[in-house]
């Protein structure tokens, strides 16, 4: 049973990772073919490694990643002809002496990860495997180069029709991940179940990686936008996007703490008020309302965007207003907490979709809440 459990979950795995692998040995096939056919390089090992180092990076890294393979090759050739040349070919001193000499010019550069790497390992393999012969002409450099340009046009190509479609999918999934998790926390503290808020409470301290998918998405494409001549009048789109994603990262703090609270609340002997289930299930709607006024903005659909923000701004509303019923003298203090939660969950959701000023939505909120105006 187990060996079929990971059977299925390896065939998951390829599924969603053919792209991935296809992209990437097509990029070093053709690095190989353009570096031996069309330059004639007798062994251009760095076109088809140098193509592979920049697609391992994750996107958005990738033009950065393309100028330190080059850089660190670069490095790596120069310092090894000089020690080979001065020492010989083959010795352990020599190698000793090209990867410290490498390692030491890369660092003084302020190399590190990627580049240090492969500058030490360029070194080597020209020390080890294939000693310069004297030519002038530099082969692995311009190999690195090839490898590297190749894997650039085939990022450009995987993203060319649509370059913010993987972006708005990360901005759909998150926000419906959001939401969905707000909605399990309140099914548990209706049903006063402790093992389903306590799983809540893993979920939502799983939702960071999330956030950070959201940033990586965001400089994927922005990468994309760039490689994209006729696209770059986009990037406009994901400076909106960028600022949104701060609040973003600021509510699904806010849902943990509150579902931390939800543990405590759902363990003592008073059940929790019918109303506060309401109120989280309104700040769900409000969650997937603002994603869906994210991504509706990331396709340039503006009037969509407008409607899907204001039922945002409805729901988030409507949930504060819900909270601020339960303040009373009879208050448990995981019962504060939450409302506190959901009015600054609150505030930021309607901060990531509303052009308003700080202060007004504090305003707003807090009228909601029943405060008396600041």
């Amino acid at each position: 049973m187990v060996r079929f459990s990971g059977l299925r979950t390896a065939g998951g795995r390829l599924r969603h990772g053919w792209r991935p692998v296809l992209e990437a040995t097509v990029a070093a096939t053709v690095a190989w073919l353009l570096a031996t056919r069309m330059l004639g390089h007798p062994q251009p090992f760095f076109a088809p490694a140098a193509a592979l180092i920049v697609l391992g990076q994750a996107r958005g890294q990738r033009i950065r990643r393309a100028v330190e393979v080059v850089l660190g090759v670069a490095a790596g050739v120069l310092v090894a002809d000089l020690v080979v040349q001065a020492l010989g070919p083959g010795s352990t001193w020599t190698v000793f002496t090209v990867i410290l000499l490498t390692v030491l010019l890369a660092v003084a550069f302020g190399a590190t990860g990627v580049t240090l790497v492969q500058a030490a390992v360029s070194a080597l393999y020209l020390v080890v495997v294939a000693p310069p012969d004297g030519s002038l002409v530099p082969f692995r450099f311009v190999d690195a180069l090839v490898g590297g340009a190749v894997a650039l046009a085939a990022s450009l190509l995987v993203d060319a029709r649509h370059p913010l479609a993987p972006l708005v999918a990360e901005v759909r999934r998150t926000f419906d991940e959001l939401a969905g998790l707000l909605g399990v926390i309140a099914d548990a503290l209706d049903d006063r179940d402790e093992p389903a808020a306590v799983a809540a409470l893993r979920q939502a301290r799983g939702m960071d990686g999330r956030v950070d998918g959201l940033r990586d998405g965001v400089l994927a494409a922005g990468e994309a936008l760039r490689l994209n001549v006729r696209r770059r009048q986009h990037i406009g789109r994901l400076r909106s996007v960028d600022e949104s994603i701060r609040q973003i990262d600021y509510a699904v703090r806010n849902v943990r703490v509150l579902a931390r609270a939800g543990v405590t609340l759902s363990r003592l002997h008073t059940p929790a008020p019918a109303e506060l289930g309401a109120a989280l299930r309104s700040l769900a709607e409000a969650v997937r309302a603002a994603g869906a006024a994210l991504a509706a903005d990331l396709n340039g659909q503006e009037e969509a965007a407008d409607q899907h923000a204001a039922r945002a701004d409805e729901s988030a509303l409507a949930a504060v207003h819900a909270a601020g019923q339960l303040f009373g003298s009879t208050q448990t203090l995981p019962l504060a907490m939450i409302i506190g939660q959901v009015r600054a969950t609150a505030i930021d959701l309607l901060r990531g979709v509303n052009p308003e000023d700080d202060a007004a939505v504090l305003a707003r909120v807090d009228d909601a809440l029943g405060l008396p105006p600041v």
